[in-house]
């Protein structure tokens, strides 16, 4: 039985905040880890500063006429007249 060999990948960006660490022996750690960190800036964008508050209300707004209009079609054929 032989050992498995692993090696250990270390990025560090440039603004020093965030450090990412990756475990394995092939490029698709590395690849997952740029895909996550796209993901984050994405998030962070969309969800932080004067657009993630507009996000949210819009979200809100959007999620209070779902309910509404489902409660309005749902009331109306709980007490339609027969």
């Amino acid at each position: 039985m032989q050992p498995q060999e692993s090696h250990v990948h270390y990025s560090r960006w440039e603004d020093g905040s965030r450090d990412g660490v990756s475990l394995g022996a092939d490029t698709r750690s590395v690849s997952s880890t740029e895909e996550a960190s796209y993901c984050h800036r994405i998030s962070q964008k969309l969800c932080s500063g004067k657009l993630g508050i507009a996000m949210k209300v819009l979200g809100g707004v959007a999620l209070f006429w779902v309910i509404f209009i489902l409660g309005y079609l749902t009331g109306y054929y709980v007490h339609k007249c027969k």
